[in-house]
């Protein structure tokens, strides 16, 4: 029997190193594991799980925009921060009317002055992963859709969708002043849109005098420098229903709903 069998420190190697026991082997794994990794890679993997969060929330939950005009109010006001949802289009859940909604531009529905663009290239690529507001999109309520026809005005100076005038008190901006009617920027207060074409919505902002909407894109009579059907926006533009208003804090919480449709009936 050799003396290495009875070394306190246990067997050794060819080298004359001591040969770890299994315990000792396990205990070491231990420390390292606990040690982890250093503190550079560690924010760095941390990061990264930040955008990858970030990227899957915008792509598939929520999305972050700010109000960038007056066209909503008073639900709605000028800089205005909102989260827009996005699950309630999982599975097969559609557009309805009197839900504010955001969407892309279409294309020529906004004008100069309307949206601010990221000021520099590190603004822009946080709004493009979504931690900061995004532009390029606008807010309207939905009038109507698909297969809706809709009319300015009643006797009343209401609007009337499918044969049904709606009481829009809860939730229009009342100024007559400019608008005449409970219709928009169209000059004037008799006109007729739809029926709404399929896969597509008509949109109004909820402050009719101010607001560029779906009203401002339609072919009114004798009118030649327009394009039939620019009023009306794809569905598959609209990125989701408001859900949140984040600020300021002292509004914060989610849109009232309206009733203002439920009497309207489906397009025959």
């Amino acid at each position: 029997m050799s003396s290495d069998d009875h070394d306190p420190a246990g067997p050794k190697n060819e080298a004359g190193g001591v040969v770890p026991s299994p315990a000792q082997r396990v205990a070491a794994a231990r420390d390292k594991s606990r040690r982890g990794l250093p503190v550079w890679q560690e924010s760095l993997l941390l990061l990264g799980l930040a955008v990858v969060l970030a990227v899957l929330l915008k792509s598939f939950v929520v999305q972050a925009f700010y109000i960038p005009s007056e066209s909503m109010e008073p639900g709605l006001v000028e800089d205005d921060r909102i989260l827009v949802e996005k699950w309630s289009g999982w599975f097969g859940g559609e557009v309805e009317r009197g839900d504010v909604v955001v969407f892309e531009d279409p294309g020529g529905w906004l004008t100069r002055g309307e949206v601010d663009e990221p000021s520099n290239p590190v603004s822009g690529a946080l709004a493009a992963i979504g931690l900061l507001p995004d532009t390029g999109f606008l807010v309207k309520r939905v009038v109507g859709v698909e297969g809706d026809t809709i009319v300015c005005c009643d006797a009343k100076k209401r609007l009337v969708v499918n044969g049904v005038a709606l009481d829009e008190d809860d939730y229009v901006l009342e100024d007559r002043r400019v608008r005449g009617c409970r219709g928009p920027m169209t000059g004037n207060c008799a006109w007729r849109a739809g029926p709404v074409p399929e896969g597509s919505v008509f949109v109004m902002g909820d402050n009719r005098g101010r607001s560029a909407d779906s009203t401002v894109h339609m072919c009114l009579e004798d009118e030649t420098e327009c394009v039939p059907g620019d009023e009306y926006v794809p569905t598959d533009l609209v990125v989701g229903k408001v859900w949140l208003l984040l600020w300021p804090t002292d509004r914060f919480g989610g849109l009232e709903a309206t009733d203002a449709f439920d009497d309207v009936p489906d397009a025959s």
